[in-house]
């Protein structure tokens, strides 16, 4: 697979091309514009076609909730969401808490 680097072709004998994203090597997210020119077998070349394409984060994140199992009576603890993650690129940047009461 050949990579996308930003103003620089990639020539294809093909009509289609994978874009190639992994999450150490990404598109950034936004909106990204892809540009298409093509050539005939008489050295006729087109005009350029473009499109816009928004690269977004739409995996939601996992809240992962820490805490210690039995505590003394009366006294403070900790909660901990520290291993959530978010592989859909983004950043966990809000934690909300609720206590939801008695456990049967």
């Amino acid at each position: 697979m050949p990579a996308f680097i930003i103003n620089q072709e990639v020539t294809t004998d093909g009509p289609t091309i994978e874009v190639t994203a992994t999450p150490d090597k990404p598109i950034p997210r936004g909106r990204q514009r892809f540009r298409l020119v093509v050539t005939d077998d008489s050295g006729n070349v087109s005009k350029p076609d473009e499109v816009v394409i928004i690269v977004a984060d739409q995996d939601i994140p996992t809240a992962v909730l820490t805490a210690p199992t039995t505590v003394p009576f009366g006294r403070s603890f900790n909660l901990s969401g520290e291993r959530s993650v978010d592989t859909g690129g983004g950043k966990i940047v809000r934690y909300a808490w609720t206590y939801v009461g008695p456990a049967s």
